[in-house]
């Protein structure tokens, strides 16, 4: 059985999020145990299982996503990286229906070379910052919001270096009642080639700082459309490896908007 990693949201390899994407034959799917152990041996944030949903299927697909420690509802670059390899291999050219624990979602290949998912819109409610989370952070925010559909929190922070300069504490962060936390701050210039800067911290799910994550970006685009009063945005994300996300806020869907590099295709034998 073949097995890729795929660099999602950047059209070089060793940027962006790396993700594994296992394509698997129509039935029934494997054991949840195997997918973890799969998950577990690649050890990237998030590995893709993917099947067409019945024989012959071309434009319906079962998709899911494991960390090495667990599954998890919603996953952006895995589901890119997806997108991109269906492309790849000629399984995908017009629209890809993929059945999740987050309900439908699609992948649409554009003439630019990018893919565009559709996602639905994670809506926010300001709330109270919890204790602790200042000092696990090492910045305090300005605001604090839960985002529906997603198991995190966004931290508004001051700016743009802050975010950037980040070094939490892991184990702090470890002992909070959300499970993610996404960081993010307006860009020193939100008119440039990004509009807001963001980082992903995730211990709990066995990802200490995810390098793009396209799941927080149904957060953040309604965030900074709201602020900035632009439907269409670009975010950074400020990890080690970076990236960049386009977003468009439809309606409660966002347009997630990206490229992907395939950097090993390999053979899996258990």
């Amino acid at each position: 059985m073949r097995i890729w990693i795929v660099d999602a949201f950047t059209d070089q390899p060793f940027k962006g999020n790396p993700a594994g994407v296992c394509l698997l034959p129509s039935g029934a799917w494997p054991s949840d145990s195997w997918m973890q152990s799969v998950a577990a041996e690649i050890n990237l944030s998030e590995t893709a299982f993917a099947k067409p949903t019945h024989p012959g299927a071309t434009q319906d697909w079962d998709l899911r996503w494991f960390t090495p420690t667990q599954e998890i509802r919603m996953c952006g670059h895995a589901t890119l990286a997806t997108a991109h390899l269906l492309v790849s291999t000629g399984a995908l050219t017009n629209l890809a229906r993929f059945h999740t624990l987050s309900g439908e979602l699609s992948a649409r290949p554009r003439t630019d070379g990018a893919i565009e998912l559709d996602f639905p819109v994670s809506s926010l409610g300001e709330i109270e910052a919890e204790p602790g989370l200042a000092e696990a952070l090492g910045a305090t925010p300005v605001g604090v919001y839960a985002a529906s559909g997603l198991d995190d929190i966004v931290a508004e922070l001051s700016g743009e270096a802050v975010v950037r300069r980040l070094e939490p504490d892991m184990a702090a962060l470890m002992t909070l009642r959300a499970k993610g936390v996404i960081v993010t701050a307006v860009a020193d210039d939100p008119t440039g080639e990004y509009a807001f800067v963001s980082r992903c911290f995730g211990p709990q799910l066995g990802i200490p700082e995810d390098p793009v994550t396209g799941s927080a970006h149904t957060a953040l685009a309604p965030l900074w459309a709201s602020r900035l009063g632009r439907s269409v945005l670009t975010g950074l994300q400020v990890s080690v490896r970076t990236g960049l996300v386009e977003t468009e806020l439809v309606g409660d869907r966002v347009l997630l908007i990206g490229r992907a590099v395939t950097v090993i295709d390999g053979e899996l034998h258990a």
